[in-house]
């Protein structure tokens, strides 16, 4: 029986974030990876997560918010974090009755249950097209998924611009699928962008009035 799959690239360095892991912040008291990664699994999807090597940056960390919840970890070869490269490392496991794989990135504070499940819904209505998230602008984002004749192609690849010329190599341009406001397009990489969110967000702040955990380490 086929079936979509996704996968998490969760191997970046955070460089952005002054010290702090942005895959840790809380949404809803949550680490953001792994409210993604609950999603996905409440979907139905099997589930894959790239992660930094255990002794890298954030290795350890990432995968302990990650303990107890079915999904397989696949270790960034040889501590690369380029996306190309994570998405190589995802899609060369992927099984052969897969169907598609939906990828998801892993700073995305706007992707929840029902985002995913929209998502999952669409490839069941479009088998063989990429499916790309937009905004309420109609902008493209995340996430996307590609069907089973892309796999190949995925596999292959090994820089860091993704699957940016898959993408763009194909006849016909990605399927939108429309998500509320800005969640398919709003990824938080400083410090800075994770406070105007949550100022912008008041409901989704944790019981600490979003100072989670994660926000302990250093951003000087």
């Amino acid at each position: 029986m086929s079936q979509l799959h996704a996968l998490i690239l969760a191997a970046g360095r955070a460089a952005r974030m002054r010290g702090a892991d942005k895959l840790l912040e809380e949404v809803a008291g949550v680490p953001v990876l792994r409210r993604l990664a609950e999603a996905a699994i409440a979907a139905g999807l099997p589930l894959r997560v790239v992660l930094p090597a255990p002794d890298a940056p954030f290795g350890a960390g990432r995968a302990e918010v990650l303990a107890g919840l079915p999904l397989s970890t696949i270790r960034a070869p040889e501590g690369v974090v380029a996306m190309g490269r994570s998405l190589a490392a995802g899609a060369a496991e992927l099984p052969a009755e897969a169907s598609g794989l939906m990828v998801l990135l892993g700073d995305m504070p706007g992707i929840g249950r029902e985002e995913v499940r929209a998502m999952a819904q669409a490839h069941l209505e479009n088998p063989d097209r990429i499916l790309r998230g937009t905004d309420d602008n109609g902008r493209p984002g995340h996430p996307v998924i590609f069907p089973a004749a892309l796999f190949p192609a995925l596999s292959g690849l090994s820089d860091d611009r993704g699957a940016v010329a898959i993408i763009r190599s194909q006849a016909q341009p990605p399927l939108p699928v429309p998500l509320p406001g800005a969640r398919a397009t709003e990824d938080l990489d400083t410090p800075e962008d994770w406070e105007r969110w949550r100022a912008g967000n008041p409901d989704d702040q944790d019981a600490d009035g979003g100072q989670s955990a994660a926000r302990g380490g250093s951003t000087s």
